[in-house]
């Protein structure tokens, strides 16, 4: 289940490419399927161990090309271990949302990102989320949970205040959002509720099978209902 827009991120053979905050991978592997260099991080070891495994099967399995490589790296947005100017891409998808300081985690996109690349931001969109935080305070208050909810316009300053030029946004997984409504409102831990588990396993069908009445009502609606909003900017190049 992709959030970012790989027609908009224009990832080329050999590219660089972070994939920070990259959870299970499944960017990372897309990223992979598309010849890119990719950098696979994150500071949960266990999601991070099953991401390695399965880049590894990737290449065994012959479904990345000739050329493309991926590593993964355990590491927090605050503190990359990564030189100045080392990615033509980075992907943060998901995760400033979880993050106290964020401005810095920002700061250390622009450093990593070279001169002229591109940088796709992906969070939680303000009102599906705020529907969330309204009908259950557990969603957002466990341990690393989102501690914060975007404004479109207050994510796009924070990317401008660290010298990143916006050039596109959109919104995506307009099905998921009914999904997560249910959950928090039959309780976030509770499995057994079956209005939640029998639309969980709608998701499962539409990730699996992509029938194309899925693929158009999600198209038709992620301007209205898409749970995520996605911000495409550029690190401009010195003058």
């Amino acid at each position: 289940m992709l959030t970012v827009d790989f027609g908009r991120l224009r990832v080329q053979p050999g590219d660089r490419v972070l994939d920070l905050g990259c959870g299970g991978g499944r960017h990372a592997f897309e990223l992979l399927r598309q010849g890119a260099h990719v950098v696979a991080l994150d500071r949960d070891a266990t999601e991070l161990a099953g991401a390695a495994s399965m880049l590894a099967a990737m290449r065994t399995a012959g479904e990345a090309p000739a050329g493309a490589a991926a590593t993964t790296l355990h590491a927090d947005a605050y503190h990359l271990p990564l030189p100045d100017d080392a990615f033509d891409i980075v992907v943060a998808a998901e995760i400033l949302e979880h993050l106290t300081d964020d401005e810095r985690a920002i700061a250390e996109i622009v450093r990593v990102v070279r001169p002229g690349g591109m940088v796709a931001v992906t969070v939680p969109r303000w009102w599906p989320e705020r529907i969330c935080w309204a009908l259950s305070e557990r969603y957002h208050t466990v341990d690393g949970g989102h501690v914060r909810i975007y404004r479109r316009t207050q994510l796009i300053t924070r990317l401008r205040n660290a010298t990143l030029v916006p050039i596109g946004a959109h919104h995506a997984h307009a099905l998921h959002s009914p999904y997560w409504w249910l959950r928090c409102l039959f309780g976030s831990d509770n499995d057994r509720a079956r209005l939640p588990r029998l639309y969980h396993r709608f998701l499962v069908y539409d990730i699996m099978r992509r029938p194309w009445w899925t693929r158009q009502l999600e198209r038709l609606l992620s301007p209205l209902l898409g749970k995520s909003l996605v911000i495409y900017a550029t690190k401009p190049e010195p003058r």
